[in-house]
């Protein structure tokens, strides 16, 4: 048997999986970033929400029902922690109400994440905070590949004369140079919109967007190859919005939009990503409050193990 990387969660034939701190996955939950190759990072904050609110409890909601998790993923044949270790680093520090300044924490607290070349994988919190995150991880790795699922394109200017929410974070991050829009993609808009010009906001900003009804019409082996083909070469990060999913299965979340995608769906894209040099992950607006059966939290911790299992991969691979 291959001999198991340093940090990894409770053995859960020896301590069962209700038992112990409510870590993600019940990994070690340190500060220290020596010899860690991934750390979940929780990011509560909800400010930056235009309508439904209480993803700041969205941390909390996925590490509960990460429990379920175990070491090794049959779909893609592989022990993860043969490979990777990994941490639950905790929750970055806000202040509830005051989005400028808890962003410049989030951005403080996730930068050494960065600096160190640990993968971060931050829960969140409201789509506002991967403005922030996307700000610390330039200053280490320069403009960045986005992946990004959701059935919104988050690209407005501004709402209610306010430039930061979380409808806005990919026009501020184009702005500010954080992102490489020709390699960059969008996956899964759909739903009304305010006019016909927000249906080409993704285009005239130079983003390949694959929407709802396309994704559903091509496929998910098409999408990755179109996703793949796009990045190219260079560091990339994923960003998830839990509303990519249809409400049917994923109804827990802050802006919900009919006619997405399966729970299976979401997997198999994630799955696919191999091969892509990303330096970071996150999954977003995940709210336990609207989450019947906890099946929102179930599935967006499945979703994250997902991404663990590419670092996994990328490790094993570079052997």
């Amino acid at each position: 048997m291959t001999e198991k990387k340093k940090y990894q969660p409770l053995d859960a034939m020896e301590y069962p999986r209700f038992e112990g701190i409510r870590t993600f996955m019940r990994l070690p939950h340190k500060s220290n970033l020596d010899e860690i190759d991934f750390a979940t990072v929780g990011v509560p904050f909800d400010t930056g929400a235009t309508f439904r609110v209480g993803a700041r409890f969205g941390p909390a909601g996925i590490r509960d029902h990460s429990l379920l998790l175990r070491p090794y993923n049959p779909a893609q044949q592989i022990d993860i922690f043969e490979h990777c270790s990994g941490i639950d680093h905790g929750d970055l520090p806000i202040v509830p109400g005051y989005l400028r300044e808890s962003h410049q924490m989030i951005k403080d607290g996730s930068q050494k994440i960065f600096n160190s070349r640990t993968t971060p994988i931050f829960m969140g919190g409201d789509h506002s905070i991967s403005l922030p995150l996307l700000r610390a991880a330039k200053e280490e790795y320069g403009p960045l590949a986005l992946i990004h699922f959701d059935a919104h394109s988050d690209l407005w200017h501004g709402y209610f004369d306010k430039k930061d929410t979380h409808g806005t974070p990919f026009r501020r991050a184009l702005e500010e140079d954080l992102i490489d829009p020709a390699r960059s993609s969008q996956i899964g808009l759909r739903g009304p919109l305010y006019d016909r010009h927000d249906a080409q906001m993704s285009a005239e900003a130079g983003l390949l967007a694959i929407t709802g009804p396309e994704l559903h019409r091509m496929g998910i082996a098409e999408a990755i190859s179109r996703i793949k083909e796009r990045v190219r070469t260079g560091p990339a990060y994923l960003t998830f919005d839990i509303d990519f999913v249809d409400p049917a299965y994923a109804p827990g979340t802050g802006t919900p939009e009919a006619g997405g995608f399966t729970g299976y769906d979401s997997l198999a894209l994630v799955r696919g990503l191999t091969d892509i040099e990303f330096i970071g992950y996150d999954l977003v607006e995940v709210m336990p409050a609207y989450d019947p059966a906890n099946i929102t939290c179930l599935l967006a911790a499945n979703i994250i193990y997902e991404f663990i299992t590419l670092i996994a991969l990328s490790k094993r691979d570079k052997l």
